[in-house]
């Protein structure tokens, strides 16, 4: 494992251990960002999901080698920021956004909040101070329902997880309405794993 063999890794820190090999990780995330820079030139990030593994190191390690990070709670978005991640580069998401944490995302000047749902919108309206603007993307359930388990398929008619086709094309109306908000674009997720 990166170099170590694993009986000696268990004789010197016992089991269970976590390991991490270092360099595995910056080569993953240096080979995720060489293949979109092949393909999309100088429009795209690439984004490290927190709740992967949130380890202020690993999280240290994705803002070293340049990714962006998506959090899902304000305890994920303090744990990227006190690991060097520029807030512009961390985006906000997740389907029960409180009010708490939706104003430290402002606080901090996240890139994108990612809105769920026509009530969350409206809260964020209201809680942009006048005068600023927040980047936000729409997150469109699409009404497809993968063959998966239906457990982790976020995408069918049915799911707690973003917008349902008309809600997005009102919520589109709203955000492109308002002073306080820039639409960034739109958030597709049809189900883990896929």
């Amino acid at each position: 494992l990166g170099g170590c063999a694993a009986r000696a890794l268990a004789a010197r820190f016992g089991t269970p251990a976590y390991i991490v090999s270092e360099q595995d990780l910056r080569d993953q995330a240096r080979a995720f960002l060489a293949a979109f820079a092949e393909h999309a030139g100088d429009d795209y990030e690439v984004h490290f999901a927190c709740k992967a593994f949130p380890a202020t190191p690993v999280l240290r390690l994705m803002a070293e080698e340049g990714l962006s990070c998506d959090v899902a709670s304000g305890g994920e978005l303090a744990l990227a920021l006190s690991a060097g991640f520029a807030p512009q580069k961390i985006h906000l998401h997740g389907n029960a956004k409180s009010d708490a944490e939706l104003r430290q995302a402002l606080d901090a000047g996240v890139g994108d909040i990612v809105i769920d749902n026509l009530d969350e919108l409206e809260a964020l309206i209201a809680l942009v101070p006048a005068g600023r603007r927040q980047r936000i993307l729409l997150r469109v359930a699409p009404g497809i329902s993968p063959d998966t388990h239906p457990k982790i398929s976020t995408g069918g008619p049915n799911t707690k997880f973003g917008l349902n086709p008309a809600d997005a094309r009102r919520a589109i109306e709203r955000a492109r309405a308002s002073d306080r908000l820039d639409l960034d674009g739109l958030h597709m997720h049809i189900g883990s794993q896929i």
